[in-house]
């Protein structure tokens, strides 16, 4: 039994939660669905993640909603999960509005259907002056194409006498990924049981914990998000050094 008043008073919360939100269509054909129900229901665990989320205060929440691969997928589908981005934005911004949730959103949007894109652009300077809990949403996203991005830029600057060679660093390097203006997640999270990391922050995952459990996403919830902090608050992060070097 997840007690949250134990988990709350003993602090040291994950300020960055990412989660790769895993199992939707499997959740939907174990009912016997069509996968489109799947992405349906997975909305109710977003909004009830987002909502404790900011109660608890977690500063950002980044959540791989769509990414570069998914286009793979049938046709039909990703028509329909299209269809779905749009609705969503619509129903819910109003209840993020009244919970102070900031939108933003990290990958190429340009190449998303322009329906989709001007329903973010809108969202995010709906909320853009909001204080609470940042919605940070992976959209379009591919990690090894941010990367390429971010080396493109940087050696155009370098080209321009915008930049020097010396000045490239890991702290330099990272003000040219689509992140640059939040922190690195402490936690990642991976629902429906696959250990791998599908193309999702590979930069920025470099000293993140990561939590995988067998919940599908449209399962997790409340409880479940608990279960994923207690695991990361029994977490020791040395970040390259030794315990005793912590103590």
């Amino acid at each position: 039994m997840i007690n949250e008043k134990e988990i709350l008073k003993q602090g040291n919360l994950p300020a960055h939660i990412a989660i790769i939100m895993d199992g939707n269509g499997r959740w939907a054909k174990k009912r016997g669905l069509p996968r489109v129900a799947g992405h349906r229901e997975g909305i109710k665990s977003v909004r009830e993640i987002v909502e404790v989320c900011g109660e608890i205060g977690v500063q950002v929440l980044t959540l791989y909603t769509f990414s570069t691969e998914n286009w793979n997928r049938p046709r039909d589908e990703v028509s329909a999960l299209m269809r779905l981005l749009i609705q969503t934005l619509r129903k819910e911004i109003a209840d993020l509005m009244k919970n102070n949730v900031r939108v933003t959103a990290i990958g190429d949007l340009e190449r998303m259907p322009e329906a989709v894109r001007k329903e973010f652009v809108e969202g995010i300077d709906a909320t853009k002056d909001n204080t609470g809990l940042t919605l940070n949403l992976a959209l379009n996203y591919g990690s090894r194409e941010e990367i390429l991005s971010a080396i493109r830029h940087v050696v155009a600057d370098v080209q321009n006498n915008a930049m020097d060679m010396e000045q490239i660093n890991s702290e330099s390097f990272s003000k040219y990924l689509y992140t640059a203006s939040l922190p690195d997640p402490d936690l990642i999270i991976r629902t429906s049981g696959e250990f791998r990391i599908s193309n999702f922050l590979l930069w920025q995952a470099a000293y993140s914990e990561f939590y995988i459990t067998d919940v599908f996403w449209p399962d997790f919830r409340r409880d479940a998000l608990f279960e994923a902090i207690q695991s990361y608050q029994g977490r020791e992060r040395r970040f390259g050094r030794v315990s005793e070097q912590l103590a």
